[in-house]
């Protein structure tokens, strides 16, 4: 009896994703409301790519997606949080100095 290998397709992992991930981190580093709007544009458009793919050639990725769309939420929530409450501290700190 002779032992036949089953030929797998090897499976690949989304580009998006991997982008969505680095821009993610970025955000966090070095490009605040940038990195944080690509890693969200890019994680959803790695999510579709890979639930669209065919069960027998499966594309991979789908957790760097979501660890790049998590970040990249939570830094724009900050960056959005950060711009309100910079300006209620100038509109209240001119109100308050007599600056009317």
């Amino acid at each position: 009896m002779s032992y036949q290998p089953s030929y797998r397709p090897g499976t690949t992992t989304s580009s998006l994703a991997v982008v969505s991930l680095v821009f993610g981190i970025l955000a966090w580093c070095v490009l605040p409301f940038i990195g944080a709007i690509v890693a969200i544009i890019c994680g959803h458009l790695a999510r579709g790519e890979i639930h669209r793919s065919p069960l027998d050639n499966r594309t991979e990725g789908d957790g760097m997606a979501v660890a790049g769309l998590v970040l990249g939420y939570v830094q724009l929530a900050l960056c959005v949080l950060g711009v309100f409450l910079l300006i209620a501290v100038l509109v209240f700190g001119f109100a308050f100095a007599g600056w009317h």
